[in-house]
């Protein structure tokens, strides 16, 4: 028997409960894993209030983790007992062990810690791909970045400096302004009192940005189309204020020949291949130090009821992480 939190039905933070469950011997491809670090990610809020599927309740929810491998199932003979892994977008990491398809593992260098690990595997893949694929940002070009000192919105501001943009962040506090100032933002928004398109051209010279990274959703979506140049691409790929209401692709034309695209983590690590690539290119720019990590809350595994509490108030900045 070992602990983890499941839900028995979908609602606020009050439903999750932490209980024993029983954890069954690998199958065929799979290994069993002591999981060390556990993240916190707003799709983990999603799944709980019923936003995105969790699949047959009782559920354990939880997306990355970070452990070390304690048995091999049949056919597993790319990792051995006691290798270090991490995963991100494998639903059950709010556990102190669990069953897993080896396909879905990574191993970790040594320059990365477990709880760097649990911290960047959803997080920072998500950023690489944002960055490198969804927009492949250039030299010179200016991004809109929201949420910019979140967990994903910290790596992507200090990321898009490194390959050159100017990067504007939208932040809900002057607190939060300063730590996205610290790592890589030219420009903050506070997005409660402040025009966040009148500022993005004010800081653009009415250009506008080439990309948006929205993580909003519903309460900015608009205003992160008004922030686009001419051709710019709007990233929409969050939903923390709700679903984006239905809108005519017509609207698009007028306000510069704009593209949309709602791109998921999901599909940029469906093969082995993409998964690879992308956590090479991660654990490079954490390796190089490019990427500095910041876990600024950590929370026993017990208690993941209030971190779901704070991430929803907006308290947390940075990276979270869950010990079991």
């Amino acid at each position: 028997m070992t602990q983890a939190i499941r839900i028995h039905s979908h609602g606020n933070a009050d439903v999750l409960r932490w209980e024993g469950v029983t954890v069954r011997a690998p199958g065929p491809g799979e290994v069993s894993l002591r999981q060390t670090a556990c993240g916190l990610n707003f799709i983990d809020v999603y799944q709980r209030d019923g936003l995105y599927p969790a699949g047959e309740l009782p559920a354990v929810l939880g997306m990355e983790a970070a452990g070390v491998i304690e048995a091999l199932g049949e056919g597993v003979d790319h990792f051995a007992v006691g290798d270090r892994v991490a995963y991100p977008m494998c639903q059950g990491a709010y556990a102190q062990a669990r069953v897993i398809a080896a396909d879905r593992l990574l191993k970790l260098p040594e320059t990365i810690s477990d709880r760097q690990a649990a911290s960047i595997m959803l997080k920072g893949l998500t950023a690489q791909y944002l960055l490198f694929r969804s927009y492949p940002v250039q030299p010179g070009d200016s991004i809109l970045v929201y949420a910019a000192a979140g967990g994903v919105g910290l790596l992507m501001c200090q990321w898009a400096s490194h390959l050159g943009a100017r990067v504007i962040g939208c932040v809900g506090s002057e607190e939060k302004a300063e730590l996205a100032r610290a790592n890589g933002c030219d420009y903050t928004i506070q997005y409660r009192d402040e025009d966040i398109a009148a500022k993005v051209r004010e800081f653009t010279d009415g250009e506008g940005v080439a990309a948006v990274y929205d993580s909003v959703g519903k309460d900015t979506f608009m205003a992160s189309l008004d922030s686009l140049r001419p051709f710019g691409v709007m990233v929409s790929y969050g939903n923390a204020s709700g679903k984006v209401e239905p809108f005519s692709p017509a609207i698009l034309a007028p306000k510069g020949s704009l593209y949309v695209t709602r791109p998921t983590l999901a599909t940029h690590i469906a093969t082995r291949g993409l998964l690879e690539d992308g956590a090479a290119a991660l654990f490079r720019a954490v390796t190089d130090g490019l990427l500095h990590i910041q876990i600024n809350q950590v929370y026993p595994l017990s208690e993941t009821a209030q971190a779901h509490r704070d991430l929803e108030a907006r308290k947390t900045t940075g990276s979270t992480i869950l010990l079991p």
